[in-house]
């Protein structure tokens, strides 16, 4: 055992889950061999306690780092705001040059506004879309962090939220007061959401990813903007994951369908906790009338890293680069598949895709592979999140590391046992309590 996995049992004693970050946890990766802890980090290099050296071609800091760890541009500036001073009496001027950065990328916007996390931004949406429009009900299609306004969705149906990316989310400690705050419907569904908006007059906001693991059917963007302009409801789009992958700025660039408020979070700082509301300046004007205000949005280096990062995003055109690569990944993973007659189905926009096995034993297969990938020197499982440090030789490495494992997997699907291959228990799909 290595150092790493003995200072996680270590923190499972203290930190209730082992890790603040569901994604993180060794459980849902390689249950008791995955190193779990760096010493340091550059570029798509990663290495352990124990001064092991990865390529990560997985998670890449959750989908933060679309230009590759401890970029130079980006750290600079964030050590010379360490040496001047992050926090003080006074504001930093960096949030006012990064609100007009953002503005000026989407000229539909009028206001900002900061926090350091998605779910949070998230949350800010949700109060202001409410005090806007002084009505109480939210209508959600994705992913949109743990606060209690989304979770309360589960209040209703046990596990509503399994086709929101996550299964198995708790209700412990929401208040049951909230059931039916939050209505859930399918992406691509607009007879659902037609009938949601129709049974609930006193509804505030719909809120919604642009896409995740697939993209838009028959102008469904189009019809649910319209709806929702024809009806006087905010329509949110969050992008805190989406957000710089394949345009330099939303999904909704793309789409050509415009939101009355977003978020961006994750890439935006490179790493860095930043996240930013950005909304039409009416309904964000609504922000004066409620009670949203915390100390460390005021904070340095979030918006100096933001600014630094969104430079180089737009100096070498990352969102290109790395929508190119995830292509090309998914191109190969199907090459893979086809040469040893296995069947997987693909999800994900290029730069956030991945597959599952079509087989009862995928979520096996999933542990097999990230336990032979990671004795080959790679932090992998069956996704990558596309860096700009992920190089044609990084990722030509990449999959002839794979094939061999492809190979393995045939062999299972032909009768071989999984589990005899395996070193230790399968990993976890969704959410699971842990003793």
């Amino acid at each position: 055992m290595g150092k790493g996995q003995e200072l996680y049992k270590k923190a499972k004693t203290m930190i209730p889950g082992g890790t603040s970050l569901l994604s993180k946890r060794p459980e849902q990766l390689l249950p008791e061999n995955w190193p779990v802890y760096y010493s340091k980090s550059k570029g798509c290099h990663v290495w352990d306690l124990d001064g092991r050296e990865y390529i990560d071609c997985g998670l890449m800091g959750v989908g933060t780092n679309t230009l590759g760890y401890a970029r130079e541009e980006v750290d600079e500036a964030v050590i010379k705001v360490v040496h001047d001073g992050n926090l003080t009496t006074f504001n930093c001027p960096e949030e006012v040059y990064l609100a007009e950065r953002l503005l000026n990328m989407n000229p539909w916007a009028g206001g900002v506004r900061y926090t350091r996390g998605g779910g949070e931004a998230n949350s800010m949406c949700v109060r202001i879309a409410r005090a806007y429009t002084g009505k109480d009900k939210i209508a959600i299609c994705g992913y949109h962090g743990w606060h209690d306004w989304y979770v309360s969705v589960n209040l209703g149906d046990s596990d509503a939220l399994s086709g929101h990316l996550l299964p198995g989310i708790p209700t412990s400690g929401v208040p049951k007061g909230l059931r039916g705050t939050s209505i859930p419907f399918h992406y691509n569904d607009y007879e659902e959401l037609l009938g949601i908006v129709n049974a609930n007059p006193d509804l505030a906001a719909v809120k919604m990813e642009v896409c995740r693991n697939f993209g838009p059917e028959n102008n469904f963007l189009e019809k649910v903007r319209a709806l929702c302009s024809e009806r006087g409801i905010v329509l949110i789009f969050d992008e805190c994951t989406s957000g710089f992958r394949e345009t330099f700025g939303g999904l909704h660039m793309k789409y050509g369908v415009y939101p009355d408020m977003t978020i961006y979070s994750k890439t935006m700082g490179n790493g860095y906790v930043i996240a930013a509301v950005l909304g039409k300046k009416e309904i964000m004007e609504s922000a004066q009338g409620s009670w949203i205000s915390s100390t460390f949005w005021t904070d340095r280096i979030g918006p100096a890293a933001a600014l630094a990062a969104l430079d180089v995003m737009e100096k070498t055109k990352s969102w290109e680069y790395i929508t190119e690569k995830g292509l090309q990944n998914k191109a190969r993973w199907q090459a893979l598949a086809d040469k040893y007659d296995l069947k997987i189905n693909q999800w994900g926009i290029p730069a956030l895709a991945g597959y599952t096995f079509d087989s009862p034993n995928a979520l096996a297969y999933k542990t097999y592979i990230t336990q032979e990938m990671l004795k080959k020197g790679y932090l992998a499982g069956t996704l990558m999140y596309t860096c700009l440090a992920h190089t044609q030789e990084i990722l030509d490495g990449y999959f002839e590391a794979l094939d061999p494992i492809f190979a393995d997997i045939r062999d299972f699907e032909d009768g071989k046992d999984v589990i005899k291959a395996l070193e230790g228990p399968v990993c976890q799909a969704g959410f699971k309590r842990l003793n």
